[in-house]
């Protein structure tokens, strides 16, 4: 049941909650599965969308809608209202129709679109400095003054280099003329050549002096001619750059986010302790802040949280139709560390260890190296949170001798490991995996029926700066990932697959096999790319490589357990 027009809260209805309890603690905002009551408030909320239209977006659902495709991460969170009753606030990222509020979405923190605000009246100015670049750079004698200078770098090096190798050429000459005569002439005659190929040579200099400064005259002019032009516009630069700076200060200070004891804290603060130094951009327009804002701002209780995606998936990016993501890490964690100080949340599941994970499968080993297969649960090595790892269980087995890890696997996926004994191994090994001559392939669970029997996939990859560890799809500025696939057997609504890593990117096989230009298809039970089961169905089935003692190829094979 939506909200009224302007009271931004929607009260379920008794009969669709009867039987349902409320959460112990909140969400752990960066990995959760939706609550009941999360996951029908997300629903009245699609069903929505998906009947609103007074809504001027395109989100990509539809082929005839105009404008570009953008779509949407939105956002519930279930509350209890002072009087107790239940409902749920909602709200969107970023902007929507070019718009920062909507009556049934809860506002913003701090509206900077809102009429005749001041990031409106500096944007103004940033647009008007904008303009006067734009007409400089523009004006038909400052283009004709680049294009010269251009034009006359590449002459002017093209004539120099040309009459340099031309004397040096006759100075060749005139060093074969020296050694032919030298002996052949008098001592006289020797003289009279000499003092010649003396003014041949300064006569070649000044032709050299004389063309080089012919040309540095004409440069001059021209660079004299293009300076109050590119003057003007390091200025305009260097205003905008200032002024860009100053505004986004000024915004980040009027973002002021509570938490549930009334304590105010803005995003410069916030972020000031972090890595990152500074608020990155858009940095308190995502969903669950402007929810957990508005809850505190009113007094509801924050109960559960939930945030889907809405519409066609972004380019670079993971994003299914109406599935559910956690809370970005680069922009929200520092945000909700705040707003949730003192609340009871679920705990961290990246805390635990799985109970499946306390086998350690010893496949292979001897005095130079040891393959293991590994559970899926488990770190290759230990991590911030957890030390618990395929390193710390070597450690133990090991006793004196220390494992060198050579290569790692996802913590959810299962397979084949090897680590070296001796330091002389582990450079072997190593080397050939960056050489790109061990020989992996890994079988997984995609999420739907693949229709074509093989194929190749080139994506390159590079690291969401602002949602570690998940990957982007990047043409730009990503690192070359090729991945080659085999259907192996179709089900009913899964496939499962072979694949070949050609390359060795981070959570290249999961990005591949989930982004909508690789197979369209996550992972069963990938928690980061697609949705969370009992496992990720992902296992390095085989592995080969050169044994770097023996000097013989290895190879291991370990059938996957799903």
């Amino acid at each position: 049941m939506r909200a009224n027009s302007g009271s931004r809260i929607s009260y379920f209805l008794e009969e669709a909650i009867r039987g349902i309890g409320l959460p112990a603690r909140f969400t752990f905002p960066f990995y959760y599965a939706p609550h009941p009551l999360a996951i029908i408030a997300a629903t009245e909320l699609q069903q929505y969308l998906e009947t609103q239209t007074h809504l001027d977006h395109n989100f990509g659902l539809d082929a005839d809608a105009e404008g570009m495709a953008i779509g949407k991460m939105f956002g519930v969170l279930v509350v209890q209202d002072r009087e107790g009753k239940l409902g749920y606030l909602s709200a969107f990222s970023g902007k929507l129709a070019d718009s920062n509020d909507h009556p049934e979405f809860v506002p913003p923190v701090f509206d900077m679109l809102a009429e005749d605000s001041f990031f409106l009246q500096g944007a103004a100015i940033i647009n008007t400095i904008n303009a006067r670049l734009e007409a400089i750079e523009s004006d038909k004698k400052y283009q004709q003054l680049r294009l010269d200078l251009e034009r006359f770098t590449t002459q002017s090096l093209q004539e120099t280099g040309a009459l340099r190798k031309q004397l040096k050429s006759n100075k060749e000459g005139r060093k074969q003329v020296r050694e032919q005569e030298r002996n052949k002439l008098g001592a006289q005659d020797y003289a009279a050549l000499e003092a010649d190929l003396i003014r041949q040579s300064l006569h070649d200099k000044r032709a050299l002096n004389l063309l080089t400064n012919q040309w540095e005259q004409v440069l001059d002019e021209t660079r004299t001619g293009l300076a109050p032009f590119e003057q003007a516009i390091d200025l305009l630069k260097n205003e905008r750059k200032e002024r860009s700076a100053a505004l986004q200060e000024q915004l980040f200070e009027q973002y002021m986010f509570l938490n549930k004891d009334g304590k105010n804290k803005s995003l410069q603060d916030i972020f000031s302790l972090t890595a990152f130094g500074k608020p990155p951009a858009a940095a308190g327009e995502c969903a669950t802040p402007k929810l957990l804002q508005f809850a505190f701002a009113n007094g509801y209780r924050p109960l559960a949280m939930a945030e889907f995606w809405w519409g066609a998936p972004p380019k670079s990016e993971i994003r299914k139709h109406k599935q559910y993501y956690p809370a970005c890490t680069g922009k929200c964690k520092p945000i909700l560390a705040h707003m949730l100080e003192g609340m009871a949340v679920d705990e961290n599941p990246f805390l635990h260890i799985a109970e499946a994970s306390s086998a350690l499968e010893i496949v292979y080993e001897d005095d130079s190296l040891i393959v293991v297969n590994k559970p899926a649960g488990l770190r290759s090595v230990p991590g911030v949170d957890i030390q618990e790892s395929v390193y710390t269980r070597l450690q133990s087995l090991l006793g004196d001798a220390e494992p060198l890890m050579v290569h790692r696997l996802d913590m959810d996926t299962s397979g084949l490991l090897v680590v070296a004994k001796t330091p002389q191994a582990h450079k072997h090994i190593q080397r050939q995996f960056l050489q790109g001559t061990v020989r992996k392939r890994y079988r997984a669970l995609l999420s739907k029926v693949i229709d074509k029997p093989e194929g190749e996939i080139d994506l390159p990859l590079s690291a969401d700066l602002y949602n570690r560890p998940r990957q982007l799809v990047c043409f730009e500025t990503g690192k070359k990932s090729i991945t080659r696939w085999k259907v192996i057997k179709r089900y009913e609504s899964t496939t499962k697959v072979d694949l070949w890593p050609l390359t060795g990117r981070t959570h290249q096989l999961r990005m591949h096999s989930a982004h909508a230009l690789g197979l369209n298809a996550p992972i069963v039970g990938d928690d980061l790319y697609g949705t969370v089961s009992e496992r990720m169905y992902l296992h390095a089935a085989h592995l080969e490589f050169m044994h770097p003692r023996t000097k013989e190829k290895i190879s291991f094979e370990v059938e996957e357990g799903f």
